[in-house]
């Protein structure tokens, strides 16, 4: 049986696990086999948390559109009630910009949410 010579196949593997692993505490940015192990761990971390980044904005946006509306007089679920009662479909990223920077574009919105939870 002829005996394999990988060539510059496994080198590259090896430099770019080593390339991943640079800044890493220890071995694990030297030793290829537990550099292997800490890229797999941190990649599959990395993946598991651009997702969860979605949540956390989410959750970033409701505590600012609440603050906005205590501010009003008004609860934040009082609020997206008012708004799917008055029909006005917008999300919580547009929302929470106007609190911060268009309050008075956030008012009228508030006032038709009012409006509306009142009728």
């Amino acid at each position: 049986m002829a005996r394999v010579v990988r060539g510059t196949k496994r080198k590259n593997h090896r430099k770019k696990i080593l390339k991943l692993a640079k800044g890493y505490w220890g071995r694990r940015s030297t030793n290829y086999k537990t550099a292997k192990d800490a890229v797999a761990k941190s990649l599959s971390y990395a993946y598991r948390d651009r997702k969860d980044r979605k949540g956390d904005f989410r959750r970033l946006w409701i505590i600012r559109i609440n603050a906005a509306c205590r501010e009003e007089g008004l609860s934040y679920s009082r609020l997206i009630n008012g708004l799917n009662i008055a029909g006005i479909n917008i999300n919580r990223k547009a929302l929470a910009n106007m609190a911060i920077e268009d309050q008075g574009a956030f008012k009228v919105i508030i006032e038709k949410a009012k409006a509306a939870l009142g009728a």
